[in-house]
């Protein structure tokens, strides 16, 4: 039974690496990055709702007497 010859593995995962580097660098630049990205502006609303109303200061714990 003849052994495996492995003296070309280096070469073929070498360039096998090496292509898909070559692969993943050209599919990366083909995306359009913004040049000069501008913050959005946060727009903040109040909403109301239904506890809002029932709110008092007995039920926030901050605002009882220090015991």
């Amino acid at each position: 039974m003849p052994q495996l010859d492995t003296s070309t593995w280096f070469v073929t995962i070498l360039s096998m690496i090496i292509t898909l580097f070559f692969m993943f660098q050209l599919k990366v630049s083909k995306y359009s990055f913004p040049e000069n990205p501008e913050p959005k502006s946060l727009t903040t609303s109040k909403s109301t709702t239904p506890w809002e109303s029932k709110w008092t200061k007995i039920y926030f714990p901050h605002s009882l007497p220090q015991q």
